[in-house]
């Protein structure tokens, strides 16, 4: 039946229409873990108003980057040398992030930015990283370039409300950042084994299911506050200053 409505000269809309919502579904959900990965690169420069404008800026650039990417895919292809540059430089961020311990609290923590023009770049290369397993996706689904472009505008300005709203919940949740880097290393490891051997990559349906997994446990916990501990001895003092001034007036 949905192959006689696709194969109907009268429903060319139908299916664009379909093929369209399926690649915004997938960049939407592909998207969930680029976007936790570039809001704490955002967060290395600790500075609310910067990571704003960082994310802004960054994803200016990336989708630039990803329309190219779209354009040439079939030549990107065709050399695995980019998806193993892709793969090394996420296993490389995850690597640098685990293995970094060096403040008071001993937790790690992604790259630090000395201005918002340092961030720029790692934001939209992060994102061109990922782009070479989302967009070999999108262009699996469709071979018109303008439907896949089309998906690929929408999931940017997804991509960019995501990556705000998880700005926010990294500070609230205790493990939601290791599992942020640890939805990179899989992606990181899915374009190395790509590279290695096309059967050895495991399907979408078990890729996205391991990053929901992660991402319940990344929610599982939240942050324990300084003003929730706080406010008992706050309270206390506020009742001694009370009562020595009700002794003075006495």
């Amino acid at each position: 039946m949905i192959d006689q409505v696709f194969n109907s000269p009268f429903n060319i809309g139908i299916e664009a229409t379909l093929v369209l919502i399926i690649l915004i579904f997938l960049e939407s959900v592909l998207s969930a873990d680029n976007a936790i990965a570039l809001a704490a690169i955002a967060q290395g420069l600790e500075d609310k108003k910067l990571e704003r404008q960082a994310l802004n800026f960054g994803l200016v650039v990336a989708y630039v980057l990803r329309i190219s990417l779209i354009l040439t895919a079939t030549w990107v292809t065709k050399f695995w040398q980019f998806e193993l540059l892709g793969a090394a430089y996420l296993l490389w961020l995850v690597f640098q992030y685990f293995t970094s311990d060096d403040n008071p609290e001993h937790e790690h923590h992604g790259p630090r930015f000395a201005n918002l023009w340092q961030a720029i770049p790692v934001i939209a290369f992060t994102d061109l990283a990922f782009s070479l397993d989302s967009v070999t996706t999108a262009i699996a689904v469709s071979q018109e370039k303008w439907l896949v472009i089309t998906g690929a505008t929408i999931g940017i300005i997804a991509l960019r409300f995501m990556a705000g709203l998880f700005i926010r919940w990294l500070d609230e949740f205790v493990h939601l950042e290791d599992a942020g880097y640890i939805t990179v290393a899989l992606v990181g490891l899915r374009l190395l084994l790509r590279v290695i051997n096309e059967d050895l990559v495991p399907p979408e349906w078990l890729m996205i299911s391991a990053i929901a997994a992660i991402f319940v446990w990344g929610f599982s916990q939240r942050t324990e506050t300084k003003v929730a501990k706080d406010e008992p001895a706050e309270s206390q003092r506020e009742i001694v200053q009370v009562g020595e001034s009700e002794g003075n007036q006495r």
